[in-house]
């Protein structure tokens, strides 16, 4: 397995979220990425509808994280630091 570099690791979780975005902003609300750490943890921040949503964790860990996985396989968590 060839390891991403941070810029390229950087971009496959960009193109991750741009590929999860309209489902969240289709309920009115949407996600930015804040950080990524050690090359293995996402920091991202759900905005708008999506901060008070009850449904947040499970949209987090198995949309967000799941979509993440496939663009960058060593990412092992997704964190939402908005709450």
């Amino acid at each position: 397995m060839t390891t991403m570099t941070a810029e390229e690791l950087r971009v496959n979780v960009e193109k991750a979220l741009e590929e999860i975005r309209p489902f969240l902003q289709s309920d009115g609300g949407d996600i930015s990425l804040i950080s990524i750490d050690n090359e293995n943890s996402v920091k991202v921040k759900l905005e708008g509808a999506c901060v008070g949503c009850s449904v947040n964790q499970m949209t987090l860990k198995s949309g967000v994280e799941m979509t993440i996985k496939k663009y960058a396989p060593q990412i092992e968590e997704v964190v939402n630091v908005g709450e």
